[in-house]
């Protein structure tokens, strides 16, 4: 599944527009590797995402085309999150 549409599905970004946008910027890493609006994600894929000052690593669990809103939270696991300039 392309990157922007699983932020969007997993509603970690509310829009699609919006998740290509951050990743075309450099913000988001899928396993270490900066990754593009295109990049593919698979699941057990850690990514981290830079949203202002914080960064916040997941854990991809699972792939779906649709999910209902309540169920979103499912499609990951939040490992870390952190302020930007914090160091481990």
């Amino acid at each position: 599944m392309r990157l922007d549409k699983f932020l969007k599905i997993s509603r970690l970004i509310k829009r699609r527009t919006m998740a290509k946008e951050v990743a075309d910027q450099g913000r988001i890493t899928i396993n270490g590797i900066k990754a593009k609006a295109s990049s593919a994600v698979t699941k057990g894929d850690e990514l981290v995402i830079k949203f202002g000052q914080k960064l916040v690593t997941i854990q991809v669990n699972d792939l779906r085309e649709t999910v209902k809103k309540d169920e979103a939270g499912t499609l990951y696991t939040v490992l870390k999150e952190k302020q930007a300039g914090e160091k481990k």
